[in-house]
């Protein structure tokens, strides 16, 4: 039993898309025996690009259902099949994520018909399903809605089983794709990871946290892991069962979280700002000793970023000014800022120029009272260097709206 399917999506970043279209056939190897077909209101904007390619405009999706009113319907009409695509990766990639905005984990089998479709059907132009499908001569209708793209995918699937007379083909990729081999493990482990920054944590079969790194891209940083030839990652690569991870939206709260965990991981931050014939500049902090910077950064780049951000506020032509400005002495401030994902925000406590406390709460979150604000407050320990430097930089970038501290 098969289920075909096709998804439309709304443009969005990666991992970040909406179905917006989807039409699934339940297929049993003779005839169709059940289909859904439906628009689906991604409840976010669809892009000018796939507006143009699929002809679908947020008009037509305003009165469609959701996903979570349709959720119940995908699974019933899937279960116990296995789901059929043209590069099902990106399908069933969306299918897990909305489900997982719901709070259920789908999984299910899947084949892919464009590596059956170069092994059975060699020396194509092109293995697109636009131009696939013409060069068999299979209709297709509605290229690029969900409904007319999955129709031609089943007659591409038939005339795929049909070449493949001892099912050796289909089976052995079948077989390729759900079997518990080291690719595999990784596929199913990375999958759902996101591109952003966070901490990741590996788990072995117990539980236990055998790697936990801060990193700027999750997803980018485990599949390096596992595809290293090091022997420093051959036990984690032998013992990982699972991966978590914490997104922190910036290097801000990364840095908030590493203090409050009280973890030592201590920056190198070799280059710095300095004020020199009433110019801002940025140089490698070893190249005068006897002068200590104003700022550091981790990077060149970052240096230079900030020095021209300066360079356009002009009250910072006045070198005292701008000290005052990223000075911590003596602040009692409430700052607020952005959080870790959409509709949240982050808050810093700072008594007597010390940051003593962060924490984060919902945009509809009432937070006027210092009560209020110390149930939902992670404290911290000891304010780092970093965790100063790292502030001021946020200072001058705007990131924060300062705040008298209320009572």
């Amino acid at each position: 039993m098969y289920s075909i399917i096709d998804i439309e999506s709304n443009g969005a970043g990666y991992r970040k898309e909406c179905i917006i279209d989807i039409a699934i056939y339940r297929y049993d190897g003779q005839k169709i025996v059940d289909q859904f077909i439906s628009l689906v209101n991604p409840e976010s904007d669809i892009t000018p690009f796939v507006q143009k390619l699929t002809s679908i405009t947020p008009k037509m999706v305003k009165t469609a259902p959701k996903f979570h009113e349709i959720a119940k319907r995908v699974i019933e009409i899937t279960q116990n099949t296995t789901l059929v695509g043209h590069n099902i990766d990106f399908d069933y990639r969306m299918l897990r994520q909305s489900f997982k905005n719901l709070g259920y984990d789908f999984q299910i089998n899947t084949l892919d018909t464009i590596p059956l479709a170069k092994k059975l059907i060699p020396d194509e132009v092109s293995y697109s399903l636009g131009k696939l499908v013409k060069s068999l001569g299979i209709p297709l209708t509605n290229h690029h809605r969900a409904d007319g793209d999955a129709r031609a995918t089943l007659e591409l699937f038939k005339l795929l089983v049909s070449k493949d007379t001892e099912n050796e083909i289909i089976q052995k990729q079948h077989d390729e794709t759900n079997a518990k081999t080291y690719i595999n493990k990784i596929k199913l482990l990375t999958q759902d990871l996101p591109n952003e920054k966070g901490f990741v944590y590996f788990q072995n079969t117990d539980g236990k946290i055998i790697l936990s790194e801060y990193v700027q891209d999750i997803n980018k940083f485990s599949k390096k892991v596992f595809n290293s030839k090091s022997k420093k990652w051959e036990g984690i690569q032998r013992e990982v069962e699972q991966i978590n991870f914490e997104l922190t939206g910036t290097d801000t709260i990364a840095r908030l979280i590493l203090n409050s965990k009280n973890i030592k991981k201590r920056e190198v931050l070799p280059f710095g700002l300095y004020f020199r014939n009433n110019k801002y500049i940025v140089e490698k902090n070893t190249l005068n000793k006897d002068e200590r910077p104003i700022l550091r950064f981790r990077s060149f780049t970052q240096g230079s970023k900030a020095s021209q951000f300066i360079a356009t506020q002009k009250e910072y032509d006045d070198i005292n000014v701008f000290k005052k400005k990223i000075d911590f002495k003596k602040r009692n401030e409430l700052w607020l800022g952005t959080g870790r994902k959409l509709g949240e925000k982050l808050f810093l406590i700072i008594e007597n120029g010390k940051v003593v406390s962060y924490g984060f709460y919902e945009l509809f979150t009432q937070i006027q009272t210092l009560s209020r604000l110390s149930k939902l407050k992670i404290d911290l320990p000891l304010s780092s260097a970093d965790l100063h430097n790292e502030l001021q930089l946020a200072l001058i970038r705007g990131d924060f709206e300062t705040l008298p501290l209320p009572k």
